[in-house]
């Protein structure tokens, strides 16, 4: 389907803008000093005891981070820059071209990822999982980009903060792109539409992860308050 074809184009070009970026900030990311209490400690403690530095994050964390991940300045951008690839693409046609179709492309993207980020809170909360992303404690762009991969689909659980597979990050895009199919999109789309766009949706959530993982410049940056200066792994390494 042409549609479906042009809509696996947004995260893949959202993924490959992540890596292009992340290339040039890798040996800064690698080599730059945190204070002790900072995400970026972590690249510091020892890899082979990971668990036994964990902090669990309290509920006015986990409430900042969801409200954050559902108003803040990422899934604004992400949804005005997936809106003006749909736009140039005409997807979906039925929607046509001008601002008023623009409008409806932010507005459906937009909702697709408030409903995604509502889901994973929810479902963590639910199953106790704590869903946020940390850093990896290895060095190495490969070990840190598997890192990154693999902690799309997994969480921590517990005080001592084991790691799990986590059915919320699974199901998450996926309730996002089916309540748009069956909410707003044309009545031709239907559940295997949503599926299909719920794949690449996950493939995009590998890319914020991968942001992340090397894009993180010191407890003030923009992206550090992904997780609003709670602070990851050892406290002191």
């Amino acid at each position: 389907m042409r549609v479906l074809t042009k809509v696996r184009r947004i995260p893949l070009l959202l993924f490959v803008i992540v890596a292009l970026a992340a290339a040039p900030v890798l040996a800064k990311a690698q080599s730059s000093s945190s204070p002790p209490d900072s995400p970026g400690a972590v690249a510091k403690a020892t890899p082979a005891q990971p668990d036994l530095t964990y902090t669990r994050p309290t509920a006015k964390t986990r409430l900042h981070n969801y409200v954050f991940d559902m108003i803040g300045p990422y899934p604004i951008l992400g949804a005005a820059l997936s809106a003006g690839i749909n736009q140039a693409d005409k997807t979906p046609p039925e929607w046509k071209q001008g601002a008023e179709a623009y409008g409806k492309r932010f507005g459906s993207n937009f909702g697709i990822a408030s409903v995604s980020t509502t889901t994973r809170y929810a479902l963590a909360a639910a199953f106790r999982e704590d869903t946020l992303y940390y850093r990896c404690e290895c060095k190495g762009f490969f070990p840190r980009l598997s890192h990154a991969a693999i902690s799309t689909l997994t969480a921590r659980r517990g005080d001592d903060g084991h790691r799990v597979f986590s059915f919320p990050s699974l199901v998450a895009p996926y309730a996002g792109t089916m309540t748009a199919v069956y909410g707003w999109y044309p009545s031709r789309y239907d559940a295997k539409d949503g599926f299909r766009m719920g794949n690449y949706a996950l493939l995009g959530y590998v890319g914020g992860n991968v942001a992340l993982e090397f894009l993180y410049g010191g407890p003030h940056s923009l992206l550090s308050r992904m997780h609003l200066h709670h602070g990851h792994g050892a406290s002191n390494p």
